[in-house]
């Protein structure tokens, strides 16, 4: 992989063109077979497949562990599940309009222009995840924000969730940026997380706003240290950083399905919680067979312990993270009721004598 930095312009200019093939690709869906999503299908349904997307990231733990050691398939019973990996959520909403695959676990911004851009047709958000695990991690001589001013940061992909959060937060300081080539105070170079802890060891960037365990790769392999702690920006550090959403035309078509993988999604959330250790190691075993890198015991600790799992997809932090998107300029502002659907998951929690979960009054007319 190379190492070579990006001049100014051209990151720039990538970046313009990925934001228009994403905008282009999401308005395509806002006319097309989301308006054929079938109503009032049979609620047993089974579904033939269902092909599931996630990232080798441990804020997927759920899907990590539960894909790896067969809980999916093993509540899925009859359908077969196949999965994708994905490095940030626009690449996997693309595969999902374009109908590679059903579902996927992204953070909230690819989900709110999903939903933005198909007019409220293509997806449905149906279940949490995880909230925690994203840091903005620099190098030495940067302390303040000020201190950013000239320099050069790394996103997992232009308008994924940590993309939005850093865009939203430079902004907040003061400090302007660009999608499109023009003047900016900090330059941001969306790319593949394995690129930007090898561009930082190298010096050739600045820091970058990661999800973990990128983050905690950073500090411990790369020497960088936390600038900005994103739990520290919302009221009682909690925020959605990813959750499940599923094409609305395969959750009509197949809602028994849909509620086999969020009882699974249940069932490897509740195994995460009382096996904390095991788990930890779980993850990182899943990590090293997607990747063929497993991470170091003091990388694996300092990112476990950033996270919370948590099947709450945490609704009422979502309007913030659209209202950030549209601040940063990649999203377009947006009435996001509807997004949810969560009557399966609270139909599971029931199940498993728990407690329901709000929508936030942004969930499904009745």
């Amino acid at each position: 992989m190379t190492t070579a930095r990006r001049p100014r312009r051209l990151t720039t200019a990538i970046a313009a063109i990925a934001a228009a093939g994403l905008i282009a690709t999401l308005a395509a869906c806002s006319s097309g077979d989301a308006d054929a999503s079938p109503k009032g299908s049979d609620a047993t349904a089974q579904a033939p497949e269902l092909r599931l997307g996630y990232f080798a990231n441990l804020t997927h733990a759920v899907a990590l562990v539960g894909v790896d050691d067969g809980t999916f398939q093993k509540d899925l019973g009859a359908t077969k599940l196949t999965t994708q990996i994905f490095n940030a959520g626009p690449e996997a909403v693309e595969a999902l309009f374009g109908g590679a695959i059903d579902a996927a676990f992204v953070g909230p911004n690819p989900a709110i222009n999903a939903f933005s851009k198909s007019d409220g047709k293509a997806i449905r958000i149906v279940s949490g995840a995880t909230s925690g695990g994203a840091q903005l991690v620099v190098r030495d001589g940067i302390d303040t924000a000020a201190d950013l001013k000239g320099t050069t940061l790394a996103t997992p992909q232009l308008g994924n969730t940590q993309d939005v959060a850093l865009r939203a937060w430079l902004s907040d300081q003061g400090l302007k940026t660009s999608l499109t080539g023009g003047d900016s105070d900090v330059d941001i170079a969306p790319q593949d997380n394995s690129q930007t802890l090898d561009l930082f060891k190298a010096g050739k960037l600045d820091g970058a706003w990661l999800p973990e365990p990128w983050a905690s790769r950073l500090v411990i392999d790369g020497g960088a240290h936390v600038l900005v702690d994103e739990k520290d920006l919302w009221p009682d550090g909690d925020f959605v950083t990813t959750h499940l959403i599923v094409s609305t035309e395969f959750l009509d078509k197949y809602p028994a399905t849909v509620k086999e993988l969020i009882e699974a999604e249940y069932q490897t959330a509740d195994w995460i919680s009382k096996n904390s250790d095991a788990a930890k190691t779980a993850a990182n075993t899943a990590l090293d067979k997607l990747s063929g890198k497993s991470l170091s015991a003091e990388v694996l600790d300092r990112a476990w312990g950033n996270l919370r799992i948590t099947l709450d997809p945490i609704a009422s932090s979502l309007q913030t993270s659209a209202d950030h998107g549209v601040a940063a300029g990649v999203s377009d502002k947006t009435d996001l009721h509807g997004i949810y659907d969560l009557s399966l998951l609270n139909e599971v929690l029931k199940d498993n004598g728990q407690t329901a979960v709000s929508d936030a009054g942004l969930g499904q007319d009745k």
